[in-house]
C-alpha cells in the first residue's frame, strides 16, 4: 500500500469518521485497483486508469470505483500529493422504476392477516400504518404513541435528522388504536415484538412479505405512487416523503406517464393496440 493510499484511509477514518465498514470499502476498491495494474495509483496516468476500470462490465461497480478513484485524487490534490485535478465521470445507469402494489394488492394482503390476536392486530395496523404514512422503516420503528397527535404524524428520527409533520388516515390511526388496546405491554414505542420489546427491522421485513411480498421500502412507494397518480402536487409529495431533492421525487411522474400510456392504449380507438383492429 503507497503512503498517499494509507493517508487517505486514515483521513477518512479520523477526520471525516466514516465508518469502519466504509473505510474498508475504500480500501477495498483502491487496493484492487492497485493489484489489477501492479502500480500505485499515483502513477497511472488517466487513459491506463479507464481502461482498465472498463474490465468491470457492472456498472454499479464501475461507478463504485469511480467514486473511491475520485474522493482519492481530491484528497492528493488538496494534500499536494497530485499537481493535477482528475475527476472521471460515472457511467450512466438506467433508471428503474420503483415496485409498488395497487390499492387492490394492499388491500388483498390486509385482509389475510387473523385479527384476532394483538400479534395479528400490529401486523394489520403495522401495513396499513406504512400504507397510510409513506414512512420509511427507520422512521416507523423509532415511533413512539405521542408521536401521533390526532390525526397527525411527528416523524422525530427522519433521515438527515430533517422533522416532518404529516397526515395520518382515520383508519390507519383507528387500527392503531385497536392494536394497542390489545397489547399486553406498557411500552412507550408503537411496534413491538412478542417480548414487548421494540420491533426490529427484519421482523418488519418477515411480516410486509409474510402478508404482501414485498419489503416495507415498497409500501412507502405505493404512498408516493397513489399520491401522484391521483393529481398530488410533486412539491407536496417532497414534503410527505421527507425527500431532500426534487429530484428524488421525480422518479414516481414516470410511473404517473405509464399509466396514462396505459390508459390511452386500452381506451383510444387508433392507439397502438386498438388501430389494427380499426383497419386504420
Amino acid at each position: 500500500m503507497s503512503n498517499e493510499l494509507e493517508a487517505f484511509l486514515e483521513y477518512i477514518s479520523v477526520t471525516r469518521s466514516l465508518s469502519k465498514k466504509s473505510v474498508s470499502a475504500y480500501k477495498s476498491d483502491l487496493l484492487q485497483i492497485e493489484e489489477r495494474s501492479k502500480k500505485t495509483l499515483l502513477s497511472l496516468d488517466s487513459d491506463k486508469l479507464l481502461s482498465l476500470l472498463s474490465t468491470y462490465e457492472n456498472k454499479r461497480t464501475l461507478n463504485r470505483k469511480l467514486s473511491a478513484v475520485n474522493a482519492f485524487f481530491d484528497f492528493c490534490f488538496k494534500e499536494q500529493f497530485r499537481q493535477k485535478k482528475d475527476k472521471f465521470q460515472f457511467a450512466k445507469i438506467p433508471k428503474l422504476l420503483p415496485k409498488y402494489l395497487s390499492y387492490e394488492q394492499v388491500q388483498t394482503g390486509l385482509s389475510l392477516i387473523d385479527k384476532t390476536t394483538w400479534i395479528g392486530k400490529r401486523d394489520f395496523a403495522l401495513l396499513l400504518f406504512l400504507y397510510a404514512s409513506g414512512a420509511r422503516i427507520s422512521e416507523s420503528l423509532a415511533l413512539e404513541f405521542t408521536d401521533i397527535e390526532e390525526e397527525w404524524l411527528h416523524i422525530r428520527h427522519a433521515k438527515g435528522e430533517k422533522e416532518r409533520i404529516v397526515p395520518l388516515a382515520k383508519i390507519a390511526i383507528q387500527a392503531i388504536s385497536e392494536y394497542k388496546r390489545e397489547m399486553p405491554f406498557d411500552s412507550e414505542y408503537i411496534w413491538v415484538n412478542y417480548k414487548g420489546d421494540k420491533l426490529s427491522r427484519i421482523s418488519a421485513y418477515k411480516i410486509t412479505q409474510k402478508y404482501l411480498g414485498v419489503s416495507p421500502h415498497i409500501l412507502r412507494h405505493s404512498y408516493a405512487t397513489s399520491l401522484i397518480t391521483g393529481g398530488a402536487d410533486l412539491r407536496v409529495v417532497q414534503e410527505l416523503l421527507g425527500h431532500a431533492s426534487l429530484m428524488t421525487t421525480q422518479i414516481y411522474t414516470h410511473i404517473e406517464k405509464n399509466s396514462l400510456k396505459e390508459t390511452v392504449d386500452v381506451f383510444h380507438p387508433i392507439s397502438d393496440k386498438n388501430s389494427h383492429k380499426k383497419g386504420i
